[in-house]
């Protein structure tokens, strides 16, 4: 009965117009929306891409799994939970992913000694060379593990990937299959890298679902407008995006900063998490899609 009554109060306060910023009406249905040609019909997520990847995902996030993770992976969550301490989950965790994918005895996982120097492009190899060029290899890499579990596909790699038969988008493809041939279980590790991220946010502050992120960027041009104003739109971005924590550092990679809020659900990884994986930048790496961003410079 006391579920009734405080639903019949809401409805009784609710405002008479949806003129509210808050209130999503119909005529945001365009802008909202993930466009069918950024996704694809399929992923293994717990959530279809074109949910996760649209303006209502990130005003409205929740928790998002990837196919099988916790399940192959529970061992190691329930070693995870005995550990009070962060820094000592985080060596818990490397070590788990060095035994499990055999990173340092590769010929456990049968790897010959002509493969065994791909084997080496591992979880860390590829964080770090994201850092370093995001239109390399490992970007490459990155956004097609993005492509495969969450179903959001590329808008930039080196150029705009606009046709899929096009050079462009074959180009990427031939450095995403480059970059995970002889590699062993390199996306897989990537799951993991995902999962403990999302783990150490609903350990650490289990009620937050945002963080308010920067990015800088010279030209407005870069970015796919869908629609908006000069000091705030709705943008598509790429399907993997980084975001720092400082404004100030936004800065100094362009001269027009975007600030959004990032759901937690789409941290893939920040550089805080693992210390001595990525330095400096207070970086964050977030699955992409659909965002409302303010534009503003320093």
């Amino acid at each position: 009965m006391t579920d009734v009554i405080r639903i019949d109060r809401d409805l009784d306060e609710a405002p008479e117009s949806d003129n509210d910023a808050a209130v999503c009406r119909a005529t945001d249905n365009d802008s909202a929306s993930l466009p069918r040609y950024a996704r694809l019909p399929i992923n293994r997520c717990s959530v279809p891409a074109i949910i996760l990847g649209s303006l209502t995902f990130q005003r409205f996030p929740t928790a998002l799994q990837l196919d099988n993770v916790a399940e192959l992976h529970a061992d190691l969550f329930r070693r995870l939970d005995r550990i009070d301490d962060a820094p000592l989950r985080a060596a818990a965790f490397v070590d788990y992913l060095t035994v499990h994918f055999c990173l340092e005895e590769l010929e456990k996982a049968g790897l010959s000694e002509r493969s065994k120097q791909r084997a080496n492009a591992n979880w860390k190899r590829v964080l770090r060379g994201w850092s370093f060029d995001s239109d390399g290899r490992e970007g490459a890499i990155l956004k097609g593990w993005v492509e495969s579990r969450f179903g959001l596909l590329p808008r930039f790699h080196g150029q705009p990937l606009r046709d899929f038969c096009g050079p462009a988008y074959l180009r990427y493809q031939e450095m995403r299959s480059a970059g995970l041939y002889g590699t062993n279980a390199l996306e897989s590790q990537l799951d993991l890298v995902y999962a403990y991220s999302q783990y150490e946010f609903g350990r650490s502050a289990p009620a937050r679902t945002h963080l308010e992120l920067y990015r800088g960027i010279n030209r407005l041009a870069e970015h796919e407008v869908l629609t908006g104003s000069k000091t705030r739109q709705i943008v598509l971005f790429n399907n993997l995006v980084s975001f720092t924590a400082s404004r100030e550092r936004a800065g100094e990679f362009g001269d027009y900063i975007l600030t959004t809020r990032v759901p937690t659900a789409k941290i893939f990884f920040n550089c805080g998490l693992l210390p001595g994986v990525l330095k400096g930048e207070d970086e964050y790496i977030a699955v992409g899609g659909v965002y409302d961003i303010a534009i503003g410079t320093l």
